[in-house]
């Protein structure tokens, strides 16, 4: 008989006391929530909206003496259509624009231009394979612009890239 009394379960903490354990765990939970929220939104403010220019949709005059005004300038390139080196029978097209820091003659643009055709030429079909073969694609064709005009191209922008 003494055994049969030892294997009766001990009784743990009665009901009331486990919902309140559930009630004060939820509540703690959604006060740090609520702390949490606060705090990460503390550093952002609604930015407003830029109204448009009134001479929007119109042609930028030049400032004085004729000169387009010194800024950033986006050029577009010709398209580049060739095959690359590995496998031969795979032709890419791609068409970019250079963003310069200033506007730069257009015998730069072009040497730009037949630079990254050469460069497009050797690439290998493995090298611009999937999201991070794109980013060290685009990173070379950054750096060999900016290398090629003196520094004066900040980014070039690839608007498409076709392979066939």
């Amino acid at each position: 008989m003494a055994n049969v009394e030892q294997a009766q379960p001990k009784k743990g903490p009665s009901l009331i006391i486990q919902l309140a354990a559930l009630l004060v765990m939820t509540g703690a939970a959604i006060g740090m929530g609520w702390v949490a929220g606060g705090y990460l939104k503390q550093g952002e403010a609604p930015t407003p909206v830029p109204a448009a220019p009134e001479n929007a949709g119109t042609a930028e005059k030049p400032a004085e003496g004729g000169k387009p005004a010194a800024g950033p300038a986006v050029v577009q390139l010709a398209p580049i259509t060739t095959n690359i080196a590995s496998p031969s029978e795979v032709w890419i097209r791609l068409e970019a624009s250079v963003l310069y820091d200033a506007p730069q003659p257009p015998e730069m643009t072009d040497q730009i231009h037949q630079d990254l055709v050469a460069f497009v030429r050797t690439l290998k079909l493995h090298q611009i394979e999937g999201a991070s073969g794109y980013q060290h694609l685009k990173a070379d064709l950054d750096e060999r612009a900016a290398l090629r005009s003196g520094g004066h191209v900040k980014q070039v922008l690839i608007r498409t890239m076709l392979l066939e």
